[in-house]
């Protein structure tokens, strides 16, 4: 009986599915399992015919209906009336998963809850690419939903697998996402490679060193071949927020002078910024008593102008507009060296400028500990970095090139290799679904 099921890339940022058929006929003159290995991945068409999503999630104040992924963010964009909600994956292992909060006027829900809805949509998706209902998946986890924190850590997991078992999945099993994408990259060597993967989403950066090669495809358990895994909690959402408090934030008060009780001239309190430049704590700052203490602050603030700009955010809601102009100036900058951030909305004529040299000031602390990340897992796999033969980079992030630079510098004689930025943990999730499911 064939075995049918799904893998899936549940990212920060954006998400991809792949339809797992077991239970094929070997490929001439392959053995059975690796009939699985080399077959094409089948990607779900989630978008018209895009196979990466945006992890977004749009519920609509106005009728109550929800949209995922590019058609959340239109929602958004053109003004309905309602809450988006991205990096939802963040949450995972925090205390705000099982917390309520407003998606429209007396309606709440559990931030737990609106895991689950995006899930189901993808599940949803891929049975109608199926024509088949689906129970089973291997869903990719980072290597640390939460650093240092291991009791942390296997809660978020645990709460993963609630979720998508509410979902409609009935079987759940997880694979590291950096060891998935070392699968995918395995399907294209042609001898025995040690590989360093650097798996740089929009949540986490992650690293394995993994030993690849065709006469170890068709091997199921892969352990001993993973000689080391390390990550850090910091990605492309980071690198938005970054963005944004250099380059957007101080436009609204950030950093500017302010005045004490005491009369002396102090700087005006940054809490409120780094919660606007943070996805899922945006919403935070527009509950009702927040806006009245904020209003309230007009006082400590030397330029007035700065705390009007700040009101103007707050009470039209537009911090998530905001971060969006954060993370596209962020690729424009990458892209072109540098770009205009147009603020119109917040006061007429207003833009910033910003370039390559502040962005790369911006982002050095984070880009230096996902580079120092590199460093910990070739030294926990026992290796010196001259006996990497590649590094593999996946993951949206590795579009950035003052970052892969940063992280091809740990091992410079290793050869470099780019996959699919969106894909290539999802198509090795697939790889990895297959020899489970065969085993059944």
């Amino acid at each position: 009986m064939q075995s049918v099921g799904c893998a899936i890339d549940f990212g920060t940022s954006n998400s991809s599915v792949a339809l797992v058929r077991g239970g094929g006929e070997p490929a001439r003159g392959a053995t059975h399992r690796q009939s699985f290995d080399l077959s094409p991945v089948e990607l779900v068409a989630l978008d018209a015919e895009q196979t990466a999503i945006p992890t977004a999630v749009f519920f609509n104040g106005e009728d109550g209906a929800r949209e995922f992924g590019r058609a959340a963010l239109q929602a958004y964009v053109d003004g309905h009336d309602g809450r988006l909600m991205r990096s939802i994956k963040s949450i995972l292992g925090s205390d705000l998963i099982e917390r309520t909060t407003e998606v429209g006027p007396g309606v709440v829900v559990r931030y737990f809850d609106v895991v689950v809805a995006f899930l189901q949509h993808l599940r949803l998706r891929a049975e109608v690419c199926l024509g088949a209902p689906i129970g089973r998946a291997v869903i990719g986890r980072p290597v640390f939903f939460v650093d240092d924190d291991p009791a942390r850590d296997a809660q978020a997991q645990r709460t993963l697998a609630s979720a998508a078992t509410v979902a409609g999945f009935r079987e759940v099993e997880f694979q590291f996402e950096p060891i998935a994408a070392a699968l995918d990259y395995e399907r294209t060597v042609s001898r025995e490679t040690l590989v360093l993967v650097a798996d740089i989403g929009g949540g986490t950066s992650d690293f394995s060193v993994v030993r690849v090669g065709p006469l170890l495809r068709d091997k199921v358990d892969r352990s001993a071949d993973v000689l080391a895994n390390h990550g850090v909690h910091v990605a492309g959402t980071d690198f938005d927020r970054e963005v944004n408090l250099a380059a957007i934030m101080p436009s609204l008060g950030l950093g500017s002078p302010g005045r004490s009780e005491s009369g002396t001239i102090v700087r005006v309190p940054n809490a409120i910024y780094h919660a606007l430049a943070t996805w899922h704590l945006i919403n935070t700052v527009y509950v009702p008593n927040r806006l009245i203490e904020l209003r309230q602050m007009a006082s400590l603030y030397v330029d007035a102008q700065m705390h009007r700009r700040l009101m103007t955010v707050l009470e039209h809601r537009l911090g998530h507009a905001l971060a969006a102009s954060a993370e596209a100036a962020k690729i424009e900058v990458a892209l072109h060296d540098r770009t205009t951030i147009d603020l119109a909305a917040i006061e007429t004529g207003l833009a910033i400028d910003f370039d390559a040299r502040r962005q790369q000031h911006a982002l050095s602390a984070s880009i230096g500990r996902i580079a120092n990340a590199a460093r910990v897992v070739i030294d926990r796999a026992g290796l010196a970095p001259a006996q990497i033969d590649a590094l593999y980079f996946t993951g949206g992030s590795t579009g950035l090139d003052v970052l892969t630079e940063a992280v091809g510098a740990v091992v410079p004689g290793a050869e470099r290799v780019a996959g699919n930025r969106f894909t290539s943990v999802v198509s090795g999730l697939a790889v990895d679904a297959r020899r489970r499911f065969a085993e059944r």
